[in-house]
């Protein structure tokens, strides 16, 4: 049982939790391989010369961590690019963080100012925030999270979907200007934790804010201790910093909400009728959150309080896609170019790249700049965040990916990869090209100090053997450079998880059993 705070109180320094103890941190385990692993290719292609993207990065956000190393999505606009440089492919050394006997997902990956990993990671008895040492992988420091109501219903019914579609908990967090990890938990409570290093030269986490939802948001959710439960439960999926400092906050219900981190005010609305199930995006000029509905633009008002600026609808067709957590857009908004925003809908045939003019005073009639269907008919939707860069858009295919069984014995996707780009004039977009990469449901990333786009590729295998890649893609021409085998087996499945590049020049991809690396070598 937990012991309800009083509502909107801040409780600051407390929880402080010491996991490792000593200077040196437990060891790396590595993920064990499935059958198969020596029958496959390990290295295809040749390594890429270094071609550096021109253009600017989004705006530096304030209240996050410098861009490339904050979020899921990389910077407060969603673009998913990295200022650093990924992998070249050449002689690359594949390391993994065996997280949990079973599970152990590590989704978010960020990086503080040395250089170390803040990620969360999914196990059977709860979420860890961990602190990995970006070498070896090995744990610093974790703080445990509490267990999700959808692992509990998982368990208790035997229907472990209900775990893969829940994106509540911790997975959507960030890391703030001051290096601390800000998520909300399964308790409705956000929480905003640091870490530090003892006189002994071990870590730990702690927990310096604790806001209570539970004033603002159900939570009459299914534990251990409540297994039938009889009210409702609304959990927090993801949160965010506004321009101002305002943590803002979503539901899965269509709650969107505010704390003030100063006062401790919490602040809500609710959209009627509709879901959210992605993460969010800011900019100076607002917040633009999309539910299964409509894209929206918010701003909070004098007092913290949720307004929406203006309102857009778009075609969520007749039904949830495999590869689609719900029928609705798959994508967090992406804020790019000459103030524009871009998501998906979900369209039954073909979906369709939609991309807006996001200014409050546009007229509704002269919103959309441009409507692009992608991929092939009947097998078209993506349920992860777009890449942008200047003008051009990336999007992937997910159709026909629901989770790590659907994939087993040498299945693959139908696949397939776009660029977009909006015409300098703004009169509308064009494809530029089209690739058959095969990415079944990884968050792509875009370095744009190498001009190589990251892909977790899986390709149909005759003999059954399930084989895992990073593949390293070229920006301008859509031609695959070069793949370099993770490992074989569901445990090497992403399931969701990003691909993260990192400061130098480690390429990170949350699998299944945990997190696996790929740098260069020699």
């Amino acid at each position: 049982m937990f012991r309800r705070a009083l509502n909107c109180a801040v409780v600051p320094a407390i929880a402080a939790l010491t996991v490792i103890g000593g200077i040196s941190p437990a060891q790396a385990d590595e993920i064990p391989q499935a059958p198969g692993h020596r029958l496959v290719s390990h290295y295809e292609g040749a390594p890429a010369t270094a071609a550096p993207l021109p253009g600017e990065a989004p705006p530096q956000h304030p209240f996050l961590a410098p861009n490339g190393r904050s979020g899921m999505h990389s910077d407060a606009a969603g673009s998913a690019t990295s200022p650093w440089s990924g992998p070249l492919g050449k002689n690359p050394q594949v390391t993994s963080e065996k997280i949990a006997a079973l599970g152990g997902e590590c989704a978010t990956a960020t990086f503080d100012a040395g250089g170390r990993l803040v990620t969360v990671c999914g196990t059977f008895s709860g979420f860890k925030v961990k602190l990995l040492e970006p070498r070896t992988l090995a744990t610093l420091a974790e703080y445990q999270l509490p267990q999700r109501s959808s692992t509990v219903e998982a368990i208790t019914s035997l229907d472990f979907a209900k775990i893969f579609k829940d994106t509540s908990g911790g997975a959507y967090f960030y890391l703030d200007n001051q290096d601390r990890a800000v998520l909300a938990d399964s308790r409705q409570h956000v929480l905003r934790l640091a870490h530090s290093q003892n006189p002994d030269g071990s870590w730990k986490f702690t927990v310096e804010n604790d806001w209570d939802l539970t004033g603002r948001v159900p939570h009459d959710c299914v534990s251990w201790t409540n297994l039938w439960p009889s009210g409702t439960c609304d959990p927090v999926t993801s949160v965010m910093p506004d321009w101002n400092g305002r943590i803002w906050w979503v539901t899965r219900q269509g709650r969107v909400g505010t704390v003030d981190p100063g006062t401790g005010t919490i602040r809500s609305i609710r959209l009627e009728g509709e879901e959210i199930q992605n993460s969010f995006s800011v900019a100076e000029d607002g917040v633009s959150i999309v539910t299964d509905h409509a894209l929206y633009s918010f701003r909070a008002t004098a007092d913290g309080t949720p307004e929406a600026q203006w309102r857009q609808t778009y075609d969520r067709g007749t039904g949830t896609k495999p590869g689609s957590v719900n029928q609705g857009s798959g994508t967090t908004p992406d804020l790019f170019g000459n103030g524009y925003v871009a998501i998906t809908d979900n369209a039954d045939d073909r979906m369709n790249v939609l991309v807006y003019k996001r200014g409050a005073d546009v007229p509704a009639d002269q919103r959309l700049v441009c409507k692009v269907p992608v991929f092939g008919s009947g097998a078209s939707t993506t349920d992860n965040s777009l890449i942008t860069w200047g003008n051009s858009i990336v999007v992937e295919n997910n159709y026909g990916y629901e989770n790590p069984t659907s994939l087993l014995l040498g299945k693959s996707v139908t696949g397939g990869v776009s660029r977009i780009d909006v015409r300098a004039d703004g009169s509308g977009c064009d494809t530029v090209w089209q690739s058959a990469i095969r990415s079944p449901s990884v968050v792509p990333k875009l370095s744009t100090g190498n001009g190589l786009l990251y892909f977790y590729e899986k390709e149909p295998n005759f003999w059954g053997i399930d084989a895992w890649y990073l593949t390293a893609v070229d920006f301008r021409t859509g031609e695959r450079r070069w793949r370099q085998l993770t490992g074989t087996g569901p445990l090497y499945d992403n399931n969701w998880a990003p691909i993260t590049l990192g400061p130098d020049g480690t390429a990170y991809v949350g699998v299944f059993n945990g997190i696996v690396a790929v740098r260069d070598g020699g």
